[in-house]
């Protein structure tokens, strides 16, 4: 496993037809190492920490994987590193291998997986099309959030190495399953309300599964 694409963005106005929005969703890939400090990697904030960012969604990954299928999807697009936001864009981690609180050495810097990404407007807005945040969760593709354990630095080419296993056999691709009723498993459903997902993951799935 290994990070291709180190990329940071600080929030900008962007114009949109109700308006201005602040955002950051537009990351550009950088070839220094940068540190990663508490909340954020060195030259990246987020522009609402009501849904983005914070502890449990300090760093952002999307796998390198994922790039060829939607180049397939979106023909035609310009689709560089950081298109969909991410800070990291990997090798070899993959929503369905890897598992709520399962913890990686990348660079020098330690992370805890913490849950999936839930798609908002703004990926319409960096990608130009109202039907990019259905496709995306459509998709499956959903990206991994990280929280920061131990501050480090980190940069292209370094490798990743997972050294700690979550406390429970749950995917990240599994939240999204149970998010969106794929998946109706007891014993599934029993291993999510025990594993440290971030965010309100635990009670959406929750009140799905009481309806």
């Amino acid at each position: 496993m290994r990070l291709l694409s180190l990329n940071v963005g600080m929030p900008r106005q962007v114009e949109v037809p109700n308006g201005v929005v602040l955002t950051s969703i537009f990351k550009e890939p950088v070839k220094d190492r940068r540190a990663v400090r508490r909340h954020n990697i060195e030259g990246d904030r987020q522009s609402d920490l009501t849904v983005h960012g914070g502890p449990n969604k300090a760093i952002y990954c999307y796998p390198n994987e994922h790039y060829a299928w939607w180049k397939e999807q979106l023909p035609g697009m310009e689709l560089p590193y950081g298109m969909f936001g991410e800070n990291l864009t990997t090798e070899g981690l993959l929503e369905t291998e890897v598992r709520i609180g399962d913890r990686f050495r990348a660079g020098t810097a330690l992370l805890q997986v913490t849950q999936p990404r839930m798609p908002c407007f703004k990926l319409g807005i960096r990608f130009g099309r109202a039907d990019m945040v259905k496709r995306f969760w459509i998709s499956g593709r959903s990206g991994i959030y990280f929280s920061i354990v131990e501050e480090g630095e980190i940069g292209a080419g370094d490798a990743i190495e997972q050294v700690v296993d979550g406390p429970e056999d749950l995917s990240v691709n599994d939240v999204v399953r149970l998010h969106r009723g794929d998946e109706e498993s007891p014993e599934l459903f029993a291993r999510a309300m025990r594993a440290p997902i971030s965010g309100s993951w635990k009670e959406d799935i929750r009140e799905r599964r009481a309806r």
